[in-house]
């Protein structure tokens, strides 16, 4: 049986948050974490960077644009994440169907039927072939040709749908905002599949537990957006392999128990952003966040703050001022001064992540 303190300790050292795990590249990031929340592009930078050593936005920016390893887009829940660009292709095939199911009342709220939403797919990949990278305004605009008003949510939900049927993902920023791109040009296909059916299902639910177990299929459920009976199929898949190994009811890869890092005297701490991965990845929060404090981190209206963790425990909130030094942190409790020291240097880390280079 696993107390709280190594469930969290594992939890944090696979996210590559604790025990001085850190990476030294944002596509190792990624792929180490298999998806970073990208709702917000600041935070998802940040993300990558918290989990990395010494990686700056301008090194982030290189692996989306130029290296292209790393690629956002609609993936878990339908929602933005950034994953490794050679996955994206069985993970829209693996996750498209469950996503454009939970979508269809809101296509029909909105007026976007079958016929249009073809025809919208059409357009977008034909204008993003002649005239792409093109911005979301950019879109709207072509989009509006097919009789879409330019105002409201419909233009979103087409390029998102377009996005989710693999014909388009983000590629380069212009400008500060984002643009989108053709897929199979920004990302030419490497040939058939990587893992199709249950494979792929596996497969997704493995680098789940690489990342966030000790976990539950529920867990993985919640991160994912699949069904519980898909969840509880991939852990039968698992176990069959015998890549899996049970723990007081969590689960974790064969062997990883060996990783347990161990207590130090300095505590390990990292300033997340909003909506990490960490705080999301599970159906619930109380190894991460104390009871008494989840408020804070989650006041309401879908917001998720910013959070200081220390060895993996939320101990304080922290904010992006409107001064170039200015990361304010409201601790949750008197800090000791080992962890006062933790978050000075990562306040100076992210000033510096977060400066406009010449």
């Amino acid at each position: 049986m696993l107390d709280h303190e190594s469930v969290r300790r594992l939890r944090a050292h696979a996210q590559a948050l604790a025990g001085g795990a850190r990476e030294d590249s944002a596509e190792a990031v990624v792929r180490r974490v298999f998806a970073i929340q990208a709702q917000d592009a600041t935070a998802s930078d940040l993300g990558i960077r918290v989990r990395g050593r010494d990686i700056t936005a301008q090194a982030i920016r290189t692996a989306y644009e130029k290296e292209r390893s790393i690629v956002r887009g609609w993936y878990m829940r339908g929602t933005l994440h950034t994953i490794p660009s050679d996955d994206a292709r069985w993970i829209l095939r693996l996750l498209v169907p469950r996503g454009l199911a939970t979508t269809s009342r809101r296509y029909q709220q909105l007026g976007l039927d079958d016929d249009l939403r073809q025809r919208a797919d059409h357009l977008i990949r034909r204008v993003l072939a002649a005239h792409g990278p093109l911005t979301r305004a950019e879109l709207t605009e072509h989009l509006t040709t097919l009789g879409i008003p330019p105002d409201g949510q419909a233009p979103f939900h087409l390029i998102r749908h377009a996005a989710l049927t693999g014909i388009l993902c983000h590629g380069p920023q212009c400008a500060g905002e984002a643009t989108y791109v053709l897929l199979d040009d920004w990302l030419p296909s490497t040939g058939r599949f990587r893992w199709e059916e249950d494979a792929a299902l596996a497969e997704l639910a493995r680098r789940y537990l690489a990342a966030h177990a000790p976990a539950t299929s529920e867990d993985f459920a919640a991160w994912s957006g699949l069904p519980v009976t898909w969840a509880r199929r991939a852990w039968k898949l698992l176990a069959g392999s015998g890549v899996i190994t049970e723990y007081g009811g969590l689960t974790m890869l064969a062997g990883r128990m060996e990783e347990l890092p161990r207590a130090s005297d300095t505590p390990d701490v990292r300033m997340l952003p909003a909506y990490d991965n960490y705080l999301i990845g599970y159906r619930t929060r109380e190894v991460s966040v104390p009871a008494v404090h989840e408020a804070r981190v989650w006041p309401g209206g879908g917001l998720i703050r910013p959070t200081v963790i220390a060895d993996g425990l939320a101990i304080a909130t922290w904010s992006r001022g409107s001064g170039s030094r200015s990361n304010p942190v409201n601790a949750f409790e008197p800090v000791p001064p080992q962890i006062e020291q933790g978050i000075d240097m990562e306040k100076e880390a992210v000033v510096g992540f977060l400066r406009p280079t010449a």
